[in-house]
């Protein structure tokens, strides 16, 4: 039997005597009730770690949302490059977070089969390295757009000398 502790959260397993041998059914089902328990325990766990990832990263979307709304207000200089990479990064944690939403294990799997859950697995993954890559192709865009801006700035500076 498992109870559980309300100060600390955790659970104290205090084992029956069974009246058979340890060999028994009834043995094998208490440790597969106990295992099951920890089982539930650890995704419980890691549900709660999820959690408090997404609470970490709905403030650091409202953050990006109030100074979006600051620099559109007072019109403050900002870089094109910091905008880009801003733009990326806000583009990937979209992507990573809708692709966590959409897992065959976290929706109701009874409606894929399994080769539809390895190509959709498969299509996810290479969305992925897609977007990690035009990512990459964003921040490379913005740096040299920044390079052609200086130089453009350099040529109107020697033209007007």
């Amino acid at each position: 039997m498992a109870c559980r502790c309300p100060s600390s959260g955790s659970y104290t397993v205090v084992i029956i005597p069974l009246k058979t041998s340890l060999y028994s059914l009834d043995a094998l089902r208490f440790y597969l009730w106990i295992q099951r328990l920890k089982d539930l325990e650890l995704e419980k766990d890691a549900l709660w770690c999820g959690l408090d990832i997404l609470e970490k990263a709905r403030v650091w979307y409202l953050h990006r949302l109030q100074d979006n709304r600051q620099r559109q207000d007072y019109r403050a200089p900002h870089t094109e490059a910091d905008s880009c990479l801003l733009r990326s990064r806000i583009q990937r944690a979209n992507g990573s977070l809708g692709s966590v939403m959409n897992e065959p294990n976290v929706t109701s799997s009874s409606t894929h089969s399994l080769p539809d859950a390895v190509a959709d697995s498969d299509l996810r993954w290479h969305n992925t390295v897609l977007a990690k890559e035009v990512s990459e192709m964003n921040h490379q865009i913005c740096l040299l757009q920044r390079e052609n801006d200086a130089l453009l700035d350099q040529l109107e500076y020697l033209q007007a000398h």
